[in-house]
């Protein structure tokens, strides 16, 4: 399945507290089983000032536009991975 990387701006989301975090995960995770865990895959999110960018396997972005929808957060940018490139890549 596709990788992508999910851009999310919420004014202030990096000053939530580890509760808040904790919070946010279990009701991203609930709706991600009803969803299908094997059509949507967390893998990681950056939590910066105003803006979370996530990382997900998905089947489509529908499906992550459908996460999004279900618990009121934006999905402002969705753009698919091409490729992944690290240091190791110059070896």
């Amino acid at each position: 399945m596709p990788k992508y990387v999910i851009e999310r701006e919420i004014p202030g989301v990096g000053e939530m507290s580890a509760e808040q975090l904790r919070e946010a995960s279990r009701a991203s995770n609930a709706v991600r089983d009803e969803l299908g865990p094997r059509e949507l895959q967390w893998l990681n999110s950056y939590i910066c000032d105003d803006k979370i960018y996530c990382v997900y396997i998905a089947a489509n972005e529908d499906i992550i536009h459908e996460h999004a929808r279900c618990l009121d957060i934006p999905a402002n940018r969705i753009a698919r991975v091409q490729a992944v490139t690290d240091p190791s890549t110059a070896e």
